[in-house]
């Protein structure tokens, strides 16, 4: 396999890698799970894992999330402690890091760029879809988060930038596919006939409800479960009912699902009053949604309720369907490896 380039998405609890050719094409993607909050050593440990598959010198692109771990002591801190472990691990090569509007920097001017550095990922994807559609919302939903990005007329349209604006213009929003406690989707649920209070313990994440609800995919959870038990049905459902303070009985499988279900619904509420307010601040009614990340499941619900056009990320990214999947979930580290071969000239 000959490489050109590759892309990184370093994020805070996966690092995921897309390798391109010397033709253009994507070529390889690659995700590793690392809990940059633990400590450093797990973001060197996965990037030198990813990294050990290709020849050493191939030059790189990068963006980032990682520099909100609180392992870092601030935003500013994160990016270059990132940047930092990016030059250290990557020993020596071109390495470019992704600032959203400036476009690409070198890695070693990372403290003078560190705010539009931070947490820019979502720009990279909304970007290369302004070039190639005429208007929509991304709605990539991750591990975590879910990014809800207008675009149109070949720009990106975000009201916001940064962590805290577009937290509060609805187009950020803390509530993923795998890793979002249960405790924050709802404060009740409905159980034995009665709204009983959701326990605030992290007993079982979102991963669990849509393990329940057959939804999940199944390479998208990467990290122990919240008991650091078995990831099969029988113990996410034990884990759910502990929210409601019930053991797991041969009986109430079923109602464990059905819990899943209620609890899956509110989620999609969630994500669905985030798509109203960020529609709400367009030119006119957007009637395109572009659905990524591993719980893009969720983003094609959202268009099917609303009537609105669906286009799932994996058919836009490559043509190479065994790649197709794996590109959708990790859209970011693929945009940013398009977007740095558009600007590097040949």
């Amino acid at each position: 396999m000959s490489i050109a380039r590759l892309a990184w998405d370093i994020g805070g609890a996966h690092v995921k890698l897309a390798a391109f050719g010397r033709d253009g094409r994507l070529k390889a993607v690659r995700i590793a799970a690392c809990p940059v909050w633990k400590g450093a050593e797990h973001l060197h440990e996965a990037m030198r894992t990813l990294r050990a598959e290709f020849p050493p010198g191939i030059p790189s692109a990068a963006t980032m999330t990682a520099e909100l771990a609180d392992l870092w002591p601030d935003r500013h801190a994160g990016v270059v402690g990132t940047a930092a472990i990016l030059i250290e691990e990557l020993a020596g090569a071109p390495l470019a890091l992704f600032a959203g509007p400036e476009g690409f920097v070198p890695a070693e001017e990372a403290a003078a760029h560190a705010a539009t550095i931070a947490s820019a990922n979502w720009y990279a994807t909304a970007a290369v879809l302004a070039h190639l559609l005429p208007e929509g919302i991304l709605l990539d939903i991750g591990s975590t988060t879910a990014d809800l990005i207008p675009f149109g007329c070949g720009r990106v349209a975000a009201r916001g930038f940064s962590d805290a604006e577009r937290l509060a213009s609805n187009e950020l929003i803390y509530s993923g596919a795998v890793r979002t406690p249960v405790m924050a989707l709802a404060t009740e649920a409905p159980f034995g006939g009665r709204w009983v209070p959701m326990m605030a313990e992290l007993y079982a994440t979102s991963a669990d409800i849509h393990r329940l609800t057959g939804d999940l995919p199944e390479a998208a959870d990467l990290h122990p479960s919240a008991d650091g038990g078995p990831k099969t049905a029988e113990a996410s459902a034990r884990r759910l009912l502990r929210m409601v303070g019930e053991d797991l009985t041969p009986s109430n499988l079923g109602a464990a699902r059905a819990l899943a279900r209620h609890l899956a619904e509110a989620q999609l509420h969630r994500l669905s009053r985030a798509l109203d307010c960020v529609a709400s601040g367009m030119e006119s009614e957007p009637g395109l949604l572009v659905g990524a990340g591993v719980g893009r499941f969720l983003a094609a619900r959202l268009a099917e309720r609303r009537a609105m056009a669906y286009l799932d990320l994996a058919d836009v990214l490559t043509d190479d369907a065994a790649l197709s999947s794996d590109a959708a979930d990790c859209a970011p580290a693929v945009a940013v490896g398009l977007l740095a071969a558009a600007l590097t000239p040949a």
